[in-house]
């Protein structure tokens, strides 16, 4: 029999694709809404709208009660705020966490795959938590997993770095995109160093259903990898966009590399690989879409 879910971040990237995936599967789906167009976006697509934000506390009530589980894909990607960004991720955590509390109603909520030296990232890791973005967003998982303790179903779903497909507003790749934006920029698509750094990557319809999956049957306490990809490497990625945009392909210093990349300077010299096994054992999640260089590869731009 299916389930009543509501999504925050319905209208979002992922959040459509999660959409689609659980109306297909016989659920039914109450999306978040902050405006008309969403809200009319939302019911093309077969939702049920609830109108509010992340910062209307009382309209993620309103969605949690009239649901038998949620899943929270919402969150204000404004890194020049970023603290007031996870601290509202948190109060929306907290709010939805205490109406389910006590129901053993599921409820998903995103993170990242962590970063762990020396080797692929796996669900039992906690992840590094020394820089100014790490420290910030990991209440957020800390704030999840507690709920397991009070009747929750909780999970986290930790997408990759590279969430990639078509979607409404054409194709998108994670923070692939803004290493497109500066190789146009720059007149030059780069790498740092030998380029060896890896990113894990998914494609948006393989998140979907791991999203679906686990609304259905993650265990309480899970930490569960959207990763189809445990790593592409920042050199092969630098030659395709340089292929795409018919740019010269370099590598470039550390010293180099803030001036060149700045805000992402960091995130392009970081080996994050992530590996998915145990989410796969755990509930027989099976990527099946391309990776993201064929996706890149095949996209238009």
């Amino acid at each position: 029999m299916g389930m009543r879910i509501f999504i925050t971040g319905a209208t979002g990237f992922i959040g459509t694709a999660a959409i689609r995936e659980l109306l297909s599967a016989g659920h039914q789906v109450l999306g978040l809404a902050r405006s008309d167009t969403g809200a009319d976006a939302l019911a093309a697509l077969g939702a049920t709208v609830v109108r509010g934000s992340l910062e209307d506390l009382d309209s993620l009530r309103r969605g949690a009660e009239a649901a038998d589980g949620v899943i929270h894909a919402g969150f204000i990607h404004d890194f020049a705020n970023f603290a007031h960004a996870c601290a509202v991720d948190q109060r929306a955590i907290t709010t939805i966490g205490e109406v389910l509390a006590g129901s053993n109603r599921p409820f998903v909520v995103t993170s990242g795959t962590p970063v762990v030296t020396g080797r692929a990232a796996t669900e039992e890791d906690v992840g590094e938590r020394t820089t100014p973005v790490s420290t910030l967003r990991a209440p957020a998982e800390d704030l999840t997993l507690a709920l397991a303790e009070r009747g929750v179903r909780s999970s986290l779903v930790r997408l990759p770095r590279s969430v990639h497909g078509a979607g409404e507003q054409g194709w998108r790749g994670g923070l692939v995109m803004p290493l497109v934006a500066t190789a146009r920029e720059k007149g030059v698509a780069a790498y740092l160093g030998d380029g060896a750094q890896r990113w894990p990557a998914v494609h948006r319809l393989d998140a979907a259903r791991l999203y679906r999956l686990a609304i259905e049957k993650a265990p309480a306490g899970s930490r569960l990898h959207a990763t189809a990809e445990e790593g592409v490497t920042m050199r092969d990625l630098a030659a395709l966009i340089g292929r795409r945009l018919g740019l010269p392909v370099a590598s470039m210093s550390p010293a180099e590399a803030s001036a060149h990349f700045g805000f992402y300077g960091m995130m392009v010299g970081t080996d994050m690989p992530a590996s998915s096994t145990r989410t796969r054992e755990l509930l027989g999640w099976q990527p099946s879409e391309p990776g993201l260089l064929a996706d890149f590869g095949a996209s238009a731009l």
